[in-house]
């Protein structure tokens, strides 16, 4: 089973700001968010824990640790995407809704779905029949899902994983 958790609120994500590689922390309705997931999770079996190394995941994945006594590693591959110029401005910008819609188009200066998906499906087949559980970003969590479960265009783009949301996925043998 692959459980996958989005970090806790900060700043930008309370007021819709486009958020990336910029390295906030949780506000403070972030670290209750993450207190409280830890709580939840306190008696969950984990065999690989990872997150990814911006602080908002870090702190996140700490509450949980502190919690679980289950360590972490930080991996790379679930930083969040590089929305290039776009980082910061706001989530309902019109330039940035209709670049979010070209998924193999990087974003200027960035990334693009496509680029997710080329370092995130590897990480998800390394952990095939492992519990996992993994503290990464909403666009993570969007190429995840997408993933494990066929999703139409508009579905993929309007998907949100709510801050400290937990889903779960079987990862297992033969999953494409």
């Amino acid at each position: 089973m692959i459980y996958v958790v989005r970090h806790g609120e900060t700043e930008w994500n309370a007021i819709n700001k486009v958020l990336g590689r910029t390295d906030i922390p949780l506000n403070a309705k972030g670290m209750e968010q993450a207190q409280e997931l830890a709580r939840s999770l306190k008696d969950l079996k984990i065999d690989i824990f990872l997150c990814s190394p911006l602080c908002r995941a870090r702190q996140t994945a700490d509450a949980i640790a502190n919690e679980t006594g289950v360590r972490y590693k930080t991996d790379n591959r679930l930083i969040e995407q590089d929305f290039g110029r776009f980082e910061g401005i706001n989530r309902f910008d019109e330039e940035y809704q209709k670049a979010k819609r070209e998924y193999f188009a990087r974003y200027p200066g960035g990334e693009s779905f496509f680029d997710l998906a080329a370092r995130v499906f590897p990480l998800i087949k390394e952990l095939d029949g492992a519990n996992a559980l993994l503290v990464t970003h909403g666009g993570i969590c969007r190429v995840i899902r997408n993933y494990f479960e066929d999703m139409g265009n508009e579905e993929f783009v309007q998907f949100s994983q709510e801050n400290c949301e937990v889903r779960m996925y079987v990862n297992q043998a033969g999953t494409e």
